[in-house]
């Protein structure tokens, strides 16, 4: 049988349609109407080991069993150690090929198999590990560590290696994974199949195989669309809008890898000025003329946004801002500083949490003002939340305004969370060598920086010549800041 009819009958088999089907109703939708009326008895889960070995399906199950042990097959004949690497990875697109038609549960079914079918030989396992421990401090305790190391090989490594193989394999496997990431927590069967992905994923898309490119007006469309769709940050809203981000005093610099070239995995953004900014609204004003870029001596990096939910845990970031900061450096020499203008995505939140024990903390004068600027004294949490949530309306000699920045210095400067800092994004670039520098009142007005920050927003500074003592500094569970943060600590 040549590779096309294989390819044929094997999308045929795994396809093929169940009783409820047949009768016009999609599986699907009986399963749901069938958990819908059982409820809290709905029957126990059966593995992928009870299910294949069964001859009817139970109405929660997407596959029958016949169809389940079809798939196995299928799956098993991709690392069939008699075909080749071109030939597996012609097997894979065939699956691949359904799997693309297939409904989330009989993807779900077929990422079960993968986790649950192809894993490591236990006795092998257990045999090569005894071997180790007792060749350690021997001769032999290299040779035994390479076996045991091999023994823990899952076959479900070469599975992926196959899928790899074929021209859309990558980028098959990263929405794959993208598809798969929502259900992990209600099904931990499908862990082992996640940390495989993502340590064949971290060795795959390692920097050292990406290209740095920049991402101009003069991009094709196709792939400035991509920049309108993966911002996640400050959302682009027209095309006039990624025109003033492409501008002539704007760089973006996106990460590539040879197996999906049309596609960028992170991309950041980036304003050449001449000074270090406090708002966002003038790098987004579409109106406003270009910077002259020979009195810039400022690069804002201001949006930061990865693009692929599947590579989620392989890091691509830091690598990133390292490569942008070398290349502006080449192409404007006047550059001196390097910061961004990031948002506080966690602050409002964690403020709502913690407000009660924040106005604990001020002193005497502190809180009579705040009560008096809120209108209730001794002033409560729910009070001072509230016109915190009316920031913009507050002037500069506000005691909210006043009390709103303490507590955000504080949330940026002093909250860890197991040794790291509490905010994502500060988690970022705080471990990226950068440090707190300044606090801006009223950088982002949008509804979104709103309700996230309460309108604020923080510059992070990467001073080349402290990286390493930042990051020293962030392993001893001491957050870098500036002294103007300091000066805001309650």
């Amino acid at each position: 049988m040549n590779t096309p009819d294989w390819i044929t009958r094997s999308v045929a088999i795994l396809r093929s349609p169940d009783k409820s089907e047949s009768k016009g109703v999609p599986a699907h939708t009986e399963r749901a109407q069938a958990a819908t009326k059982s409820g809290a008895g709905a029957a126990a889960v059966r593995s992928t080991r009870e299910r294949l070995n069964a001859t009817l399906r139970q109405k929660e199950e997407a596959l029958s069993p016949r169809v389940l042990r079809r798939t196995l097959e299928e799956l098993k004949a991709i690392v069939d150690p008699q075909v080749s690497e071109i030939e597996g990875g012609r097997r894979a697109m065939g699956v691949a090929g359904w799997y693309a038609n297939a409904s989330l549960d009989e993807r779900r079914d077929m990422w079960l198999l993968m986790s649950e079918q192809f894993v490591a030989d236990a006795a092998r396992v257990k045999l090569a590990q005894t071997q180790f421990a007792a060749a350690v401090g021997t001769p032999d305790e290299a040779v035994a560590e390479v076996r045991y190391r091999r023994a823990t090989v899952s076959p479900r490594r070469r599975l992926l290696q196959r899928f790899s193989a074929f021209p859309e394999g990558f980028r098959f496997l990263v929405n794959l994974r993208a598809d798969l990431l929502p259900h992990l927590k209600a099904d931990k069967r499908l862990q082992a199949l996640d940390v495989e992905m993502e340590y064949m994923f971290s060795t795959w898309f390692d920097v050292g195989f990406l290209d740095l490119r920049r991402i101009s007006w003069d991009s094709p469309a196709s792939l400035i669309e991509k920049l309108i769709r993966y911002e996640a940050v400050h959302d682009i809203k027209s095309w006039a809008d990624v025109k003033n981000r492409l501008d002539s005093d704007r760089r973006c610099y996106g990460f590539f890898h040879p197996r999906m070239p049309d596609e960028p995995l992170i991309f950041v953004e980036v304003a050449l000025i001449d000074d270090m900014a406090d708002s966002i609204m003038p790098l987004l004003d579409e109106s406003a003329a270009p910077a002259d870029l020979k009195k810039a001596t400022t690069a804002i990096f201001y949006s930061i946004s990865n693009t692929q939910t599947g590579l989620r845990g392989v890091s691509f970031g830091d690598s990133l801002i390292k490569r942008v900061v070398e290349t502006l450096h080449e192409e404007f020499p006047r550059l001196k500083n390097f910061a961004t203008l990031s948002p506080i995505p966690g602050f409002r939140s964690w403020l709502g949490k913690n407000a009660v024990n924040l106005l604990t903390q001020l002193d005497e004068k502190e809180r009579t003002l705040l009560g008096r600027a809120v209108g209730f004294e001794p002033p409560t949490a729910q009070h001072f939340l509230t016109a915190a949530d009316n920031a913009l309306t507050l002037n500069e000699k506000s005691a909210v305004r006043r009390v709103l920045l303490h507590c955000a210095a504080h949330y940026l400067g002093r909250e860890l969370d197991d040794g790291k800092p509490l905010d994502p994004v500060a988690r970022f670039h705080l471990g990226n060598g950068a440090r707190v520098e300044r606090i801006n009142w009223g950088g982002d007005p949008s509804p979104k920086g709103l309700k996230q920050s309460c309108g604020l927003m923080v510059n992070y500074l990467y001073d080349l010549k402290r990286l390493d003592k930042h990051r020293a500094l962030l392993a001893q569970g001491k957050i870098p800041v500036s002294g103007a943060i300091e000066d805001l600590y309650i």
